[in-house]
Formats: structure tokens, sequence, C-alpha cells
């Protein structure tokens, strides 16, 4: 509950920070403490596995941090700041609906009959959302459902890597985000040079790209907002999902993305007063749906794994059991037959004995 609160309040904690600092430069601060904060966690589990941060890791932790902080989060926050933080709530919230499409394409994992729909019915309701007759606020909009986009592609590539390498969810996000944040810092750096602004300084859009600074803004009325979206939202959220997925299964803590696009709208409408349209209701109806069909598809996906999995381990143990007298009667039957032929092979030996003896007396 705790992460389904902070992840539903991203949003609106994001679009008031919006107002204050640079999109981009809040990206990069809110990544770079929530991995700080996920470091020791990640160095606790690396060391109770034996894990060890290697080139090709760095180059994979690199990989997903331009994915996820440079390419998706970039987006995200943008899509806040131009858009209804209620609306994008939503909307990011489809992305394991694109996960599950990148998961066929790039993993070749099956569809499930419940992932199928799932995927149809969340697309209607983002559909019905949008409403592309009749488009309003479309840069916020598109931006929001581009940012869900490249976050499921990011999320499959983070779970390739993490099978490949062996790193866990906690692990993975950590240097994700610290790698994102350093590659991000190092392209703001860039944003300073004079050809940027002249290729970039014309659009209200570009002009975010324009001299990012890093930490202008900070004072003493607006650290308690970084330190709530950096250690709270990003740094604590993720650290209670990863850690209701340890304890409970995959499911259970898919439920923040199950209850957010009901839960972020009416908290955009109690705390900043977003007002909420019909066919914006309509479709988070839809989503919801689509994202219940989901839960229970892979609920009952991982009883029916647990099942199995019971049921064959009675059977080796049966089967185990079986073998272990199988072998205990074998064993005796062996035992026996050692016996037998010890005694024959003493008869033999005395009759040998007893013939020499006959044969070397004198008649």
């Amino acid at each position: 509950m705790i992460s389904t609160f902070l992840f539903s309040s991203m949003e609106i904690t994001l679009k008031l920070a919006g107002s204050v600092f640079n999109p981009i430069q809040l990206n990069f601060i809110r990544f770079l403490i929530g991995g700080l904060v996920l470091l020791p966690l990640a160095l606790r589990s690396m060391k109770a596995n034996d894990l060890h941060i290697d080139r090709k890791a760095f180059a994979s932790f690199a990989l997903t941090g331009l994915l996820c902080v440079i390419v998706s989060m970039t987006l995200f926050q943008l899509a806040v700041v131009y858009g209804k933080a209620s609306i994008v709530a939503v909307l990011f919230s489809s992305n394991p609906v694109f996960a599950l499409l990148f998961s066929y394409l790039i993993l070749h994992e099956k569809l499930s009959r419940s992932s199928l729909v799932s995927v149809i019915v969340s697309t209607i309701g983002l559909l019905v959302i949008i409403n592309p007759f009749h488009l309003s606020n479309g840069v916020g909009m598109i931006l929001a459902v581009l940012s869900a986009i490249t976050f499921g592609f990011y999320s499959i590539i983070s779970r390739k890597v993490s099978k490949n390498r062996h790193f866990n969810g906690v692990t993975m996000t950590c240097f994700t985000f610290i790698l994102g944040s350093l590659e991000l810092a190092l392209l703001m750096g860039l944003s300073h040079l004079p050809i940027v602004a002249q290729l970039f300084g014309h659009s209200s859009l570009a002009k975010d790209f324009v001299a990012i600074p890093y930490f202008a803004g900070i004072s003493a009325s607006t650290i308690l907002m970084i330190l709530f979206i950096g250690i709270g939202v990003t740094g604590i959220g993720f650290a209670t999902y990863f850690m209701a997925m340890e304890r409970s299964d995959v499911s259970t803590a898919s439920l923040v993305f199950f209850i957010k696009p009901a839960l972020a709208p009416i908290l955009a409408l109690i705390l900043i007063s977003e007002s909420i349209v019909a066919n914006t209701w309509v479709g988070i109806v839809v989503i919801l749906l689509g994202s219940a069909v989901s839960f229970f598809g892979q609920r009952a996906d991982e009883q029916k794994s647990a099942m199995a999995t019971t049921g064959y381990l009675q059977t080796v143990e049966t089967e185990g059991e079986a073998a272990d007298i199988i072998d205990a009667a074998h064993r005796k039957q062996i035992l026996a037959q050692l016996a037998a032929r010890r005694a024959a092979l003493g008869q033999n030996l005395q009759n040998s004995k007893f013939q020499k003896q006959t044969h070397s007396t004198p008649y």
C-alpha cells in the first residue's frame, strides 16, 4: 500500500515541482537521489549472491539507464508539465500492456488468453481517454503514451539483462537510476553549448533542453518537496514495490498498477483541483477492466504453476520413497545371494579339502 500511494502521488508532486524546476533537471535530481537510496539494498543483495559489476554489466546498466531515465522518464516528465497529471498517471499505468507486447516480440514469450484480452481492452481504454477524433491537449497525451511505450520496452530489456546477469529487481533498478542520471548529467552539460541554444531555443517545448541547470532552485522552501520526490516517490516507492514482490508474488506487487489509474485522478482532483471529463472516467473504467483481466489471469497462472510444482514435488517424494523401498529390498536380496554364495563356496571348500584328504590317504 505504501508503494501504491507513493506511485499514485508521483505525477501530482512532479506537477507541483515542475513550476519551480526545469523538467530535465528534476528528472536528474530525483533519479540520482532514488538510486542512492536503493544503493545499500543493492549492495547487500550483490554481496549475498556473490555478484559483481564487470564491463558487460556496466554496459547493460548504461543501456537500461538510457532507456529508462533519459528516454522514458524524460518523456514522462514533459508529459506531466504539458498535460494533466491525472491523465498522465492513467496513460502511463498502461505500460505493462506494452511490456506484454514487447515480451512477445523480443523474448518470444507466449501471450496467454488473459494477456491478449487485457491488451485489447486496455488499448480501447487508452483510445477513449485520448479521443483522437476530438484531440485536446494532444502534446501531453502523446508524450505520456510514448513514455508508457518506451517504459514497457525498458522493462523487457531490464528483464532480459536481469535473467542473463542474475541481478534482482532492486539491483537492476538502483544501477539503472544511477547510470541513467550520470548519463543525463553529461547531456545536461552539453545543453550549455551555444549551438544547442541556436537549435532548440525557438520552441517552447525545446527550450527545456537549453542550458539545463543541475541544482538551481533548491532552497529551504523546496528542499522538502525534492526529498519527497527523490527519497519517497522514487527511492522508497520502488524499494517497497520490490520488497512486496519478494515477500508475496508478482501479481500482488503489480496491484500498484491496478489501483493507480483509479487513485491518481482522485488525488489530483483533491490536491490540485484537476477536473476530469466524462470520457476520461470511461477510459479509466475500461483500463481498470483490462488491468483486472491481466491481474486475475496472472494470479491464476501463478496458482497453476504452484500447484504443478507441488504436485511434481509430491510425485518426486513418493517415487523417492518407493525407490528407497525397492533399493532396500534389492539390497536385502543381494545380501541374501552373497550369503548363499559364501555358504556354497564354504561348502565347496570343505568338500575339496575332504576330497584331497581322501585322495592322499593310502589304501
